[in-house]
Parts: C-alpha cells; structure tokens; sequence
C-alpha cells in the first residue's frame, strides 16, 4: 500500500470519526433501541442505495486491493451522512470481518448468467428425481484465522488511531431454505412438487434444515458468532440496536444463537397458498428462528394473507411488508407486538421521479399505520439512472412527512 493510499484512507476515517461523534448519532441508536423495544417514538425510515451504488460513488483513487475496499467502505458512510437523510447510525468502528465460508451442499446449481449488467440469468436443474437428493451433503464451516488476523493487524495499523477497528464473526444470520432449494431443482418443478410430490419436497426441505442447524452448531463451536445489536445489517434490511440482546447473563466471549438476531424468508412462495407456505417453508424455518433471541421475518414475498402463519414464529420481533403486499390488509389488526416495516417499491427512483405520487405513496402508509410501530425502508435500488440526486430527495420527503407524524 503506497503513502498516498495510506493518506487518502486516513484522511477519510477521520472525516467518518467526526461523524460518529456528533451528537445526533448517539439519539439514533437510543430512538432506534427504543423502536425495536416497540415503542412508537416515531416512524423510522433507512435507505439502502444496494445496486446503487456505483452511479453514487463513480471512482476510487486508491491503488492497492485492500485500500481500495476500505476507502470504498468509509465513502459510504461519509455519503450516507452527507446526501441521504435517514436514521442510518454511523459508528465509529470499522470492522474487519472473519475469513468464514462452508464447503457447501454437495451439490451446485447450474447459472447462466444473462450478458446484461444486472439482468437476469437462467438456472438449470440438478436434481431431477427424489434419487437425486442423496447426493446432498451437509456443509462443513471453514475459518481462515491466518488470513483473517494478517487483515486485521493491517487494518488496525492503517486506522485503528481514528476508528476502533474490530474483528468480527457471523453477525448477519439470514435463512433462504427455499431459495436454495429452488436453484437445484427448479422453481416450476418446485411448485409442481408440492402437488404431485409433496414428500420429495419435504424430504428436500427436512434435509436443508439440518443442514443449517448443523451451520449453527459449527458457528458455536467455532465460536464464530458476534453480537449483532449494533449496527450489524439484519437481513434484509435494517440494523440491530436492542435493550433486549444479548441475553442479561451472556458471556462476551462466547456468543450464543440466544444474543443474536436471526431473519428467514420465502420470496420463490409468493404465489403458493399461506398453507402451502406453512407446510413447506415457513415451520421449517421456524425453528431455525427461535434458536435466536429476535427474529425478522419476510423480504420481497407478499404476506399480505400469510401473516397468521408468519405469527406463530415465537420470537417474532419484526414483519417485512413488500411492495407487492396490501399496505391497508396488512396494517388492519396487525399486532403491536411486532414492528411493521414496510418497504416502499423501489422503482420510484427510476423514470419521470413521480414526486407527486411518491409523497402520496409514503402519507398513505404513514396514514394506515399511525398507532402501530413503523419503519419505512427503501431497498432493492438496483438503480436511479445515474441520478444519485433522486436519493436525497426521496429522503427528504420521507423525513419531511414522518415529521408529521
């Protein structure tokens, strides 16, 4: 790494050091506590620009691999504070996250992917008979502790005088059962099985649970796992703040699934029965879920009828309500025991910028939600045309009609 890719990094963690200090970042992780504590203080609202990016940050001036991706890390911070007026709490860490992956399922899924930036590939099916699911293998945890601890010293040595550098473990723990298992076999073969073979898929299903439980397990063992109440991504998206985790008695040096939170989704089930979402997903990522101390539920699948069975996941904390789902249905005699998030459709960001419509669309479900726990959060911004203006914006109405409320 070359002085000047030393200099630019420094100058940069300062820049998001003075940041973190300033005094509305501590009243953000209170409310925030707050919040998931279920107190309506006020609806909250984060954005995530996620494919975005790129057209926000157009360039980095780092040479060497590992600057370039810390200058990269600390440019977004610095932008989310500058342009992009939501409750997204900037810290002053920088974390350096553990080497950890898995040997995977004995199987892989066949892409292609499409010869368009962002555009969608074609899976081709692996397994093709219930015969087939003996080839699946249970995934084996890996951690690099070599490589892992070299990136830390490295890192601590550039910026650990300005941010408190951190290494860290697992922190997002996120369940895509059927996701997965719809790259091997094939979403139509999927939804046809559930007809014609119910007990291939639930043998499939069975098999992939295990399959993260043992996940788990190799995680504890490992003792791989760090705290998420902070300002940890929980999937799909949000962060952890909490009065409640980790547990009153938790031991710092060996976290458990118990201190952690944990979020699960079937966005491949959107269009199956709210039974069929039960039987064939939703039980099973249950209890995957309540080995955790909160958990999230939902991303991009409308729950709109499937709410009930989504209910009877124990450590419910939060709903993912999609922008596909009825914001009026949902919000009728939803519990005040769970956090209503809603995700407003992020293609508001793409074609004419509907200023109208956006601010219409935002007070509707400020409206229809007004005594329930709320957040607003703004993702699967795959693009905003180059426009990176159109975030600030986008924010600022939200902000300016949650004001309001």
């Amino acid at each position: 790494m070359t002085e000047k890719d030393k200099e630019i990094i420094r100058n940069l963690a300062k820049r998001v050091a003075e940041i973190a200090d300033l005094p509305i970042m501590e009243e953000r992780k209170e409310i925030w506590k707050r919040h998931h504590n279920l107190e309506r203080v006020r609806p909250m609202l984060l954005i995530f620009p996620e494919n975005s990016w790129h057209e926000l940050i157009t360039s980095l001036e780092c040479e060497d691999q590992l600057a370039k991706s810390i200058e990269w890390s600390l440019k977004t911070k610095i932008y989310y504070y500058e342009n992009i007026h939501d409750d997204t709490v900037i810290e002053k860490t920088y974390i350096v996250n553990k080497a950890v992956w898995n040997t995977g399922w004995g199987l892989q899924p066949t892409f292609v992917p499409s010869s368009k930036q962002s555009g969608a590939g074609k899976f081709y099916p692996v397994i093709e008979s219930a015969d087939d699911l003996k080839k699946l293998k249970f995934p084996e945890v890996i951690y690099d502790e070599d490589s892992s601890l070299l990136r830390f010293e490295q890192t601590q040595e550039l910026i650990g005088d300005i941010l408190d550098v951190k290494l860290k473990g697992m922190r997002t723990i996120s369940f895509h059962l059927m996701n997965l298992y719809s790259k091997l076999r094939g979403l139509d073969q999927v939804m046809i099985d559930m007809h014609e073979n119910p007990k291939m898929l639930h043998d499939a299903m069975s098999f992939i649970e295990e399959g993260h439980q043992r996940i788990i397990n190799q995680y504890i063992d490992l003792n791989l796992l760090s705290l998420n109440d902070d300002d940890a991504w929980i999937y799909p998206g949000g962060n952890g703040y909490s009065y409640e985790l980790p547990q009153k008695n938790y031991d710092p040096e060996h976290i458990k699934p118990l201190d952690m939170w944990a979020t699960a989704e079937a966005q491949e089930l959107t269009l199956v029965s709210p039974e069929m979402q039960w039987e064939f997903a939703i039980q099973y990522e249950k209890r995957l879920l309540e080995r955790f101390g909160l958990a999230v539920y939902g991303c991009c699948e409308d729950l709109t009828k499937k709410l009930d069975y989504v209910f009877r996941i124990e450590n419910l904390r939060q709903v993912n309500i999609s922008p596909f789902a009825d914001v009026d249905l949902c919000a009728k005699d939803f519990p005040k025991k769970y956090i209503f998030s809603w995700k407003p459709h992020p293609s508001q960001l793409v074609g004419d910028f509907n200023i109208k419509y956006i601010r219409e669309n935002i007070k509707h479900a400020l409206d229809v939600t007004k005594d329930l726990v709320f957040e607003i959060v703004l993702k699967d911004t795959h693009t905003c045309e180059n426009h990176p203006e159109r975030f600030t914006i986008w924010s600022d109405i939200a902000r300016e009609l949650i004001e309001q409320y």
